[in-house]
Formats: C-alpha cells, structure tokens, sequence
C-alpha cells in the first residue's frame, strides 16, 4: 500500500540535485560529463578546521547538542555579525540548524500560515517556491530579466506588496544569477518595506563572502526594518563546508524561539563535531575564505570571457557567488536531427547528452529562457565545458 500525503506530492523535486544524479549516472558509465550544475565549491575544507574537527572527536564532543547550537559557536556568531557587518544580533537570538537550507524551511514553517503571500525576487533558488508551497502559503514572483542584472525595481516591489503579504524572501549575492545588490539599491527597496510593518524580511546572505564587489550590505543593518528582518547565512560556501551541514539563522528574538521550538520537534541540534568546525572557521584564521574568493574571481573572468564568444547567447557579469546565467532563448525551435530545442530544459539536456556537460534549466529557478551554470571547477573544466557546449550549438540549425 503506497499513500503519500497531499503536502509531499504537491512538491517538486529539486531540478539541481536531479541533474547533478544524472551526471553522475552518466559518469558510472564511463562518459566524461562536466558538471557544472552543482553549487558547492570544489575546495577542500581548509585544514585547521578540519584539526578542530578531529580534536572534538577526541574530547568526546559525541552528545546530543543543545537545539539552537552550542552557545560557543552562537557567541562566535554573533561576534562575525557585529564585526563584519556591524549588526547586533546576541547569542540567544541564533539558532544553528542542518544547514542554510534547514534554517529557510524553519522560517518559512515558523511564520507562514495557509493563503499567506510570500514576495520572492526571481529567478531564485529553487527550494523557496517549494518550502511556500510546504507551508500552504502562496507565492509571489517579482521578475527580473538579464537587462538590469536581474534586480529588481522599488516600483515591482511595491506593486507586489498586499494585505496578504507575511514575508519577502530575499537573496543577494543570488543562486542562481550571482547578481549583488549595492548599499543604495537595497537602501531604495528598505524605503518600500517600510510602510509594511508587518512584513517579515528573510535575507538569505549564503553567498556573503563570495563577492567581487569590494563591499557587503546586510539587510539586517538598515535600522527601519532592522527589527522585522532574519538572515540565513553558513559556513558551506565561504569554507568549502557543504557536507558539514551547518547553517544559522540569526532573527527577532521571538523568530528565534519560533524556530528553536519548531527545529526541537524534528532534527534538535545539529551534529557535535561539526559545530565545532564551525566555531573553528569563525573565530580561526580567514585568508583561506579570500583565497577561495579570488579564485572564484578568476574563473568568473574566464567563463564569462568564453562564453561571449557563443553566437546567441546573452551574458551579464555577475558579481558574486559562483554561476552564470546567459539568456539562451535564441536557440528554441533549432534542432539536431531529431532532438528539437523546444525550451531551456530541452536546451539543458540537450547539453548533457551532446556535449556532456552538466547544467541547470532557468525554469527550475523561476525564469525560463536561461540555464545556470557553475563555475565552482578548475579552469581547465571550465574551458573544456565551454568548447564543448559552443561546439554542441553549433550543430542546431
């Protein structure tokens, strides 16, 4: 007997993870596929974390933790807030959780009730839709296109602000455009959220320290919503930490609870030995996180540099994170014998199985007409993919 409830079926699984299992299946065959549809950086974890970790094996850091995380780490926390962003968020207004993605959902459970509208700038991350659709609210996109960096406007916001509205979830540097938004373009949306008091601002701020800007501005440092706004941040991106699982909110005081009681009911604290790596990469030596920056910096440089020599393609130059987002719509209706390129995710597939390299559809991040890829790989990955994939277009006619 299979009965599934209505809340899982009217999920859609992730087109990410979907994609980088299809690579994978395809490499167990022994074809050389390129992934670029993974968001993880390809470094390793640097070593005096990886120490820490092992030296709390070895005292015994073995007991179930305390829900919201050691108050070590919550303090190491809150003093990279204040330090780097000059935010005060104390420790007990922390919750560590199974990563930045466990901290989102928790918010989303903890403040959305059925029919509640969520405000989300797309493209986005494709989990957003789907943890509104887990908690019965509905969801609102607030579209930006390649021609303004994929930012959008104070006029769009507020044109999608209602009585309904509970909560705006926001993302920058972005998954999946890698668009950063400057102190004076959030300062004019800040100027918005404030005649709605009774908005939830949730800032997802993951992709922080991967950024070729020269600046980062947090939501939670504008004093007119500073009282309404949650940011999501982690130690995944900027220390090569993904599989740790360790990601944070920080919030309103009564947020923090919400979620701490809500996270009590299904995971309680998250793992021991990796809080402590955690604790370790922030209160430890940062060079590693500006080296890793400025490498992404490079191969930024370089698929961008690539990829405006392809005949149709539109590119912007993102400034953070690891992906890029060309607008490549100009190839719909070409074909390839008998594979036709109807949409991106024909237009991804297509990818896979001819040149085998690994993407994401735009579709999965709310914007069809692009695809995402990711530049977290060697140079040389990067240049072979895009020889491959200019190679791959140029037989659709």
């Amino acid at each position: 007997m299979e009965h599934i409830s209505d809340r899982v079926n009217a999920l859609a699984p992730s087109q990410t993870l979907a994609m980088s299992q299809k690579s994978q299946e395809l490499k167990a065959r022994g074809v050389d596929v390129i992934n670029l549809s993974v968001g993880e950086p390809d470094f390793n974890t640097p070593n005096h974390i990886k120490t820490a970790a092992v030296k709390a094996i070895d005292n015994n850091f073995s007991f179930y933790t305390p829900v919201p995380g050691y108050m070590s780490l919550r303090k190491a926390i809150s003093e990279t807030l204040k330090k780097e962003n000059g935010i005060d968020f104390a420790p007990e207004q922390i919750v560590v959780s199974g990563g930045a993605k466990q901290s989102l959902c928790n918010v989303v459970l903890a403040v959305v009730n059925p029919g509640d509208e969520v405000v989300i700038p797309t493209p986005a991350w494709v989990s957003y839709v789907e943890m509104v659709n887990l908690a019965g609210g509905k969801s609102v996109e607030v579209p930006a296109t390649i021609e303004n960096d994929f930012k959008i406007t104070p006029e769009q916001l507020r044109s999608a602000l209602t009585p309904r509205t509970r909560l705006i979830m926001f993302n920058s540097p972005s998954n999946p455009t890698g668009s950063v938004y400057s102190r004076e373009e959030l300062q004019a949306l800040v100027d918005v959220l404030a005649d709605y008091p009774d908005v939830l601002v949730l800032s997802d701020e993951i992709y922080e320290h991967i950024n070729f800007t020269g600046s980062f501005t947090s939501m939670a440092s504008f004093e007119a919503i500073a009282d309404r706004t949650a940011i999501v941040n982690g130690v995944s991106k900027a220390y090569a930490m993904t599989g740790w699982r360790i990601g944070f909110l920080a919030a309103p005081l009564w947020l923090a609870k919400a979620t701490s009681k809500l996270q009590s009911q299904y995971t309680s604290g998250a793992c021991s030995i990796a809080q402590k790596a955690a604790e370790a990469a922030y209160t430890g030596p940062q060079e590693c996180v500006e080296d890793m920056r400025k490498a992404f910096e490079r191969r930024r440089d370089l698929i961008v540099g690539l990829s405006r020599t392809i005949p149709g393609w539109k590119v912007n130059e993102p400034q953070g994170a690891f992906y890029l987002f060309p607008e490549v719509s100009s190839y719909f209706g070409k074909r390839n014998g008998d594979y036709v390129i109807n949409n991106d995710s024909d237009l991804a597939m297509y990818l896979l199985q001819e040149a085998h390299v690994a993407t994401v559809a735009g579709s999965a991040f709310c914007a069809p007409g692009y695809i995402r890829m990711s530049y977290a790989t060697s140079d040389d990955n990067i240049r072979e993919a895009m020889e491959r994939i200019k190679s791959a277009l140029a037989l659709l006619v």
